[in-house]
């Protein structure tokens, strides 16, 4: 017999989030993740996928993947630290801190696995690090990890930023001071103020932690948002993942050397999880190799991104204020949202709705996702799709 306690909490719970209209319905996509996607037999335009540069489907990336895994098998068979690191995840490091102009590099089975590792092999119960409030859910749970004491900070308010790393820092009662902050913001799109946070981190000899999920391929010409902003030598972590404009899966810490190596002797993923297959390894540095020798696709997914951006500004939607491919159409009411995000897919396009607790209650809205594999005539198709659900759920005039 299974717990009644548990039966009991389950039911209330799930029928709250489904009345809130908070239950999250998780689709099956028979296929690729591509610009088009089908689900239930119905051809969509996908509008929700992280893949900025089209690589999850790329040829060149699976005759990659494929060669790696007639060559080293399908799985590394053990943890890095004992005999799961192959040659294949070494050229992946070594071509990863190339990419992000560093020292060293360590690649993780994921990016919730680099915040999760990374933050709690340096800071402990000793330290403070200070958070901006719009971090993404694995650095709070990297800190939380760590024991560190958190500090909040008002999002990207740099003048709360001095006023609490002053007051930290003449506590006296922190080891060490880390301020973390996302490169990009996954839910409105906005960009870290680096140039910023690295003067005030050089004033109250703060680490620098970025994690630049949604900036690596997409900003500095793919390089990334610490190089956007030429501060490459500056910022201590620079974390990013290898499934989103990379298209494939892991994750990665690029920074010195000796923080690498203390990473790779301290960061429990890494010394606790099978390493990445030989496969995702040889895709992902492909996918790098292509980023480094060419801007084509990071052109294309600008293009696109201004173009869809501009297209439902001039019908009226909310996009808020984005400085990166990530465009939200904000809504507001929960349930408004997802009978909006429905509408769309009954249309033909695949746009998912976001609300809380992801983002802050009032806020839902329509996350959209071009990439550099949309056509104009997609993004005509899907700018006619939001005008009729629009008019038709009163969002726009």
């Amino acid at each position: 017999m299974t717990s009644k306690k548990l039966d009991a909490f389950l039911s209330k719970n799930l029928k709250e989030l489904r009345e809130q209209g908070l239950y999250n319905e998780i689709d099956v996509i028979e296929g690729p993740n591509g610009p088009i996607i089908t689900i239930e037999g119905k051809e969509l335009i996908n509008m929700s996928s992280n893949n900025y540069l089209g690589f999850a489907n790329d040829e060149r990336l699976k005759e990659k993947a494929n060669e790696a895994t007639n060559r080293y098998g399908v799985g590394a068979g053990a943890v890095r630290t004992i005999n799961g690191t192959q040659t294949i995840h070494e050229e992946l490091e070594e071509k990863l801190a190339q990419f992000k102009h560093t020292e060293a590099a360590v690649a993780f089975q994921s990016g919730f696995n680099c915040n999760m590792g990374a933050i709690s092999a340096v800071m402990n119960k000793n330290d403070a690090i200070l958070s901006d409030e719009l971090n993404h859910a694995s650095i709070i749970d990297g800190c939380r990890l760590s024991g560190a004491k958190v500090i909040r900070i008002n999002h990207q308010d740099m003048d709360d930023l001095r006023t609490k790393a002053k007051e930290a820092t003449e506590s006296g009662q922190y080891e060490k001071i880390m301020y973390i902050t996302d490169g990009v913001f996954s839910m409105d799109g906005d960009v870290a103020k680096l140039p910023e946070i690295v003067e005030i981190a050089e004033e109250f000899d703060l680490i620098t932690y970025v994690d630049d999920a949604h900036g690596s391929g997409v900003m500095g010409k793919g390089a990334g948002t610490v190089k956007h902003f030429d501060l490459s030598d500056k910022v201590d972590f620079q974390m990013g993942t290898l499934s989103k404009a990379v298209g494939v899966v892991g994750g990665y810490v690029a920074g010195k050397k000796e923080l690498i190596d203390w990473l790779k002797v301290r960061a429990r993923p890494f010394l606790f999880s099978t390493s990445l297959t030989p496969g995702a390894a040889a895709a992902c540095k492909e996918a790098l190799e292509i980023m480094m020798n060419s801007t084509k696709e990071n052109e294309t997914l600008w293009e696109n991104s201004d173009y869809l951006k501009k297209g439902l500004k001039e019908l009226g939607f909310d996009i808020g204020h984005s400085q990166t491919p990530i465009t939200p159409c904000i809504i507001g009411d929960e349930n408004l949202t997802q009978k909006f995000s429905k509408r769309l897919k009954e249309e033909g396009v695949y746009a998912k709705s976001i609300v809380f607790p992801t983002v802050p209650r009032g806020t839902g809205r329509v996350r959209n996702m071009p990439s550099a594999a949309h056509t104009i005539e997609m993004l005509d198709t899907v700018l006619e799709v939001y005008k009729k659900v629009g008019k038709e759920l009163a969002v726009i005039k």
